[in-house]
């Protein structure tokens, strides 16, 4: 049988334990969030190389043209949206990139007045 120490209580305490645990369950659903975005990406280039060789394989024109590759079109608008989703759209330009822009055109102006 274990025993258990009894330790004073420490509101403190408690509120960094409790602020800790809810960055850790934050932290765990974006990288959840990033997983699924990978396994979608992999069921999009596996499903969509096989539709694109069968179709293009049984069809009278062949490769040409927009029908082996509609459903990757269609589907990879909402890839698109899901990546958006699992990166944020701060992923292209980052979390600073409207500041820095402000600041290098404020610079250019600057030297315009000089």
């Amino acid at each position: 049988m274990e025993k258990y120490s009894i330790e004073p209580y420490n509101e403190g305490d408690s509120v960094s334990d409790f602020r800790k645990e809810e960055a850790y369950l934050r932290a765990k659903k974006k990288v959840d969030t990033i997983i699924g975005f990978y396994w979608h990406l992999a069921v999009y280039l596996v499903v969509n190389i096989f539709l694109i060789i069968l179709i293009g394989m049984n069809s009278n024109q062949g490769f040409s043209g927009f029908g082996p590759y509609a459903t990757a079109f269609f589907w990879g608008i909402g890839l698109a949206f899901h990546f958006i989703g699992a990166f944020g759209p701060d992923f292209f330009f980052g979390s600073n990139w409207e500041k820095r822009k402000i600041e290098e055109y404020m610079d250019k102006e600057r030297k315009n007045w000089e």
